[in-house]
């Protein structure tokens, strides 16, 4: 049976890996799950990134794609950033 973590167990386990712990050590510190961590740990970015947290597979999957391209867009416009000042 699945155990119910409240807001601020989620909340705080999630600023634990965003702060730079890895997620092992805050599943074994915490006694959660690795895969309520990872979701809990998506959804704050899908937040972050503006999108509506959905339980819909496939949305979350339409989600996951527009999130991969939204950091491939970001590196691409910070190279050229990075070779329009070193050739100007």
């Amino acid at each position: 049976m699945p155990r119910i973590y409240s807001d601020g167990v989620k909340c705080d386990a999630v600023a634990l890996v965003n702060c730079g712990l890895s997620q092992k050590q805050v599943c074994k510190d915490l006694g959660v799950s690795k895969s309520a961590l990872r979701m809990w740990v998506k959804d704050d970015r899908f937040r972050a990134l503006g999108f509506t947290l959905t339980t819909d597979v496939e949305e979350r999957r339409e989600m996951m794609a527009a999130m991969q391209r939204i950091c491939e867009l970001e590196m691409e416009n910070e190279v050229l950033r990075c070779a329009a000042a070193y050739l100007s």
